[in-house]
């Protein structure tokens, strides 16, 4: 009998350990979201703050094991976080594990680890990004992001765009253009960080889980620098 039981502890031994490995490791990615996040909103001429005013939803990338981006099939790994409410207009979810793949942008950035911001700035964007994936410029509208004072003089374009994009490589932060890359949810990562099967639906626009630790800088700074959507009430209706 002992030596059965000593059996079955070994064998779940083996398969909690990875179970466990992963978890600790979107945690830890999740972790760097928050810090990648608080460094960028700290720059004195950084993301407008009127802009993270009205957005939905803000997806982090941080680049996490310094990838040698600039091929088509590099990648990065973050999260996003949405508004909660029907309407996006309640404090911010819980984050989901999202990625973003191929494109142009490590050729624009030149190798360097980097680290991107990505504010969706309507519910057409928000709904479609956490349903399936989604391609930057065809999918979904994208801009380059303005910074600091540059918001007021933005161009038609760009305040039309449903996703601003910015981007931190070698200390320099900027606006960047992400066009043709894509963006999905990361459903495996998902299910290591919070222990079962998860949509990103789920997530953030059914709450069905709470902010677990490794994401509460993030979300907490999100509700600290933004408490409200500030966006045209009938926009948030469509």
């Amino acid at each position: 009998m002992l030596k059965r039981m000593l059996c079955l502890l070994m064998a779940f031994s083996l398969v909690a350990l990875p179970l466990t490995a992963k978890e600790s490791k979107e945690a830890e990615r999740l972790d760097n979201c928050g810090t990648v996040l608080k460094e960028i909103l700290d720059i004195p001429d950084d993301i407008p703050s009127d802009l993270l005013d009205k957005a939905e939803c803000v997806i982090v990338i941080p680049s996490v094991l310094k990838l040698a981006v600039g091929f088509s099939g590099s990648y990065g790994r973050g999260s996003m976080t949405c508004r909660t409410g029907e309407h996006f207009t309640g404090p911010w979810s819980a984050p989901a594990m999202m990625r973003l793949e191929g494109g142009g942008f490590g050729l624009q950035l030149g190798g360097q680890a980097t680290d991107f911001v990505i504010l969706v700035m309507n519910p057409r964007g928000a709904k479609a990004i956490l349903k399936s994936k989604v391609k930057l410029g065809a999918d979904a509208a994208a801009a380059a992001g303005p910074k600091g004072r540059d918001a007021a003089a933005a161009s038609d374009v760009t305040m039309r765009a449903e996703m601003l994009t910015y981007s931190r490589s070698r200390g320099l932060f900027a606006g960047v253009s992400l066009e043709g890359s894509t963006l999905r949810p990361d459903n495996g990562a998902n299910e290591s960080l919070y222990g079962k099967k998860l949509t990103a639906d789920d997530i953030i626009r059914k709450g069905a889980v709470a902010v677990p630790p490794s994401g509460q800088e993030m979300v907490a700074l999100l509700n600290k620098k933004s408490p409200k959507n500030l966006s045209d009430p009938t926009s948030l209706k469509g």
